[in-house]
C-alpha cells in the first residue's frame, strides 16, 4: 500500500533549527489577508472557505523542505502523517531534506527568476532565516487564520506563538513543536545530577575533566551557556534578552556579566581545563558515548536512542531548576508555492490534536496547542501517554521553560563568550 509519501534528497546533519522567542508588549495573532483569493491565475481557490480549500488539495502533491537529518522525525512523516494525508485528503507528501541555506538559496533564486510556481510548497524555517524570509517577501501570507485547528487550539497571542526568535510572526508561519533543552547522564555512573549552576560547578569539580560543552555558535552551545547565564542572573533578568531588536555588545554585557564570570570560574574543571571546547553537539555525543565525557545535551529527551540500543537504558534526563531554554519550530508557506491550498491542509493536519499527540508519543515533542482549549478526553489522552526512561513530564518542563534571547542578541551572546570566558 502507498503511503503517499515519496522521500529524496536527505542529509544527514547533527543538528536541528532552533528559535528564540520574544516575551513583547505588542502581542499581534494571525490575521486574514483582506481578499481571501488565491493570487495565482491557475487557480481560484477561496482560501477563508475551508470546503474550497478541501476541493482544491484533493489529488495534489505537495512538498515540505526542512531538515531531514533526524531519522525518528522522518518515520513519524512516513508512518503517520503522510498516510493520514493520503487517506482523508488524497494529498500525496513529497518530503524534501535539504540544510536551510540551500532552501532559501533555491527560494530566492526562483523568486527572482520571476517563476510565479517554483519547487517549494511549505518550509520547516524559523529563527533568523523567517526573519530573511519574510523581510524579503519570499513567504506567503498571512494564513493561519484560513486553519481551522489553528483557531480552535492554538493561542495566538502566546508570545511563543506571535514571535520567532523575536521577530513578529503576524500569521506568515504556523507553530509546528516544541522543544527544550535537557541534559543527560548514564544513572549507573552518575547517581546524582546538578540542580542549578552552583551545583553544576560542584559536578564539574567532582568529575574534572569530563564534563564540557559545544563552542557557542553551535545552537546546543548557544543554548547550554544561555542556561546556565540564566541560573545565574536570574529568569526575568535574562527575559530581557528576548526584547532587545537593536541591542548593543555593551548593553548585552551588562545584563549578562555575571554569567559570563560563573562561566570562566567553570573552565579549570572542565575538558582540557576549558582551554579548548568540543567544536559542535555531534562531536560532543561522540565523546559521551566514548566515555570520554560523562554529561550530554540537546533538545529533547534522547528516548529514541534509548530505544534504537545507542544508548543504555540507564540514560536519565535532568533540567536545572533555575530553568533551560525552550523554543517553537514553525512552517511558512514559500510566496511561489504551487499547492497553497494542500500545503494548508498539510499544516493544519500536522497542527490537530490527533499529530500533536501522535509527535507527543513518537518524538517527545512538546505539543503547540494550548491544553486548555482541548476537551477533557483529549487532555487525558496526552496525560495518559506512558513516559519513556529519558522523558521528564511535560509540567516539570514547561514550569522550568526559559525564553531564548532574540536572534539581534545571540551573535553578541557569542561573540562575549569568546572573548570573555576563553579569550582571557
Amino acid at each position: 500500500m502507498s503511503t503517499g509519501l515519496t522521500r529524496r534528497g536527505f542529509i544527514a546533519l547533527a543538528g536541528t533549527t532552533t528559535a528564540g522567542l520574544l516575551m513583547g508588549s505588542a502581542i499581534i495573532g494571525c490575521t486574514q489577508s483582506t481578499d481571501g483569493k488565491n493570487s495565482s491565475a491557475a487557480s481560484d481557490v477561496d482560501y477563508g472557505n475551508w470546503e474550497s480549500v478541501l476541493a482544491a488539495a484533493k489529488g495534489q502533491t505537495v512538498s515540505w523542505y526542512g531538515w531531514g537529518g533526524s531519522e525518528p522525525r522522518n518515520t513519524w512523516i512516513n508512518t503517520v502523517l503522510a498516510p493520514e494525508l493520503k487517506q482523508k485528503y488524497d494529498i500525496t507528501l513529497d518530503l524534501v531534506g535539504m540544510d536551510i541555506n540551500d532552501i532559501l538559496t533555491q527560494l530566492s533564486g526562483e523568486m527572482q527568476a520571476g517563476r510565479e510556481e517554483g519547487s517549494i510548497d511549505f518550509i520547516w524555517i524559523n529563527g533568523e532565516n523567517f526573519y530573511s524570509a519574510k523581510a524579503n517577501g519570499y513567504l506567503w501570507g498571512p494564513f493561519c487564520s484560513y486553519l481551522p485547528n489553528f483557531n480552535e487550539y492554538v493561542d495566538a497571542s502566546s508570545p511563543e506563538v506571535a514571535f520567532d526568535f523575536g521577530a513578529e510572526v503576524e500569521g506568515y508561519e504556523a507553530p509546528y513543536g516544541k522543544t527544550q533543552l535537557q541534559m543527560w547522564v548514564d544513572s549507573e555512573v552518575i547517581s546524582e545530577t546538578p540542580k542549578n549552576p552552583e551545583g553544576f560547578k560542584r559536578f564539574c569539580s567532582e568529575h574534572a575533566g569530563k564534563v564540557s560543552y559545544p563552542v557557542p555558535g553551535d545552537f546546543t552551545g548557544t543554548a547550554f551557556i544561555s542556561s546556565l547565564i540564566a541560573g545565574v542572573i536570574g529568569k526575568d533578568q535574562f527575559e530581557l534578552l528576548s526584547k532587545m531588536q537593536e541591542p548593543t555588545i555593551e548593553e548585552v554585557k551588562a545584563i549578562i556579566d555575571p554569567g559570563l564570570e560563573y562561566l570562566r570560574t567553570l573552565n579549570p574543571f572542565l575538558w582540557k581545563q576549558g582551554s579548548t571546547f568540543p567544536a559542535d553537539s555531534a562531536t560532543v555525543s561522540t565523546m559521551y558515548a566514548d566515555g570520554e565525557l560523562v554529561m550530554n545535551m540537546g533538545y529533547g529527551a534522547p528516548e529514541a536512542l534509548v530505544q534504537d540500543g545507542a544508548l543504555p537504558e540507564s540514560t536519565r534526563s535532568f533540567i536545572f531548576e533555575t530553568g533551560t531554554v525552550g523554543n517553537t519550530n514553525f512552517m511558512a508557506i514559500a510566496k511561489n508555492a504551487p499547492h497553497k491550498a494542500a500545503a494548508l491542509v498539510a499544516i493544519n493536519e500536522i497542527i490537530s490534536p490527533e499529530m500533536q499527540l501522535s509527535q507527543y508519543e513518537q518524538l517527545t515533542n512538546i505539543s503547540v496547542l494550548d491544553l486548555d482549549k482541548l476537551s477533557a478526553e483529549q487532555k487525558a489522552e496526552f496525560d495518559a501517554v506512558p513516559l519513556g526512561v529519558t522523558q521528564i513530564p511535560l509540567s516539570e518542563l514547561l514550569g522550568h521553560r526559559v525564553t531564548e534571547p532574540a536572534g539581534p542578541v545571540i551573535p553578541f551572546l557569542e561573540q562575549l563568550w569568546h572573548e570573555e570566558v576563553v579569550g582571557k
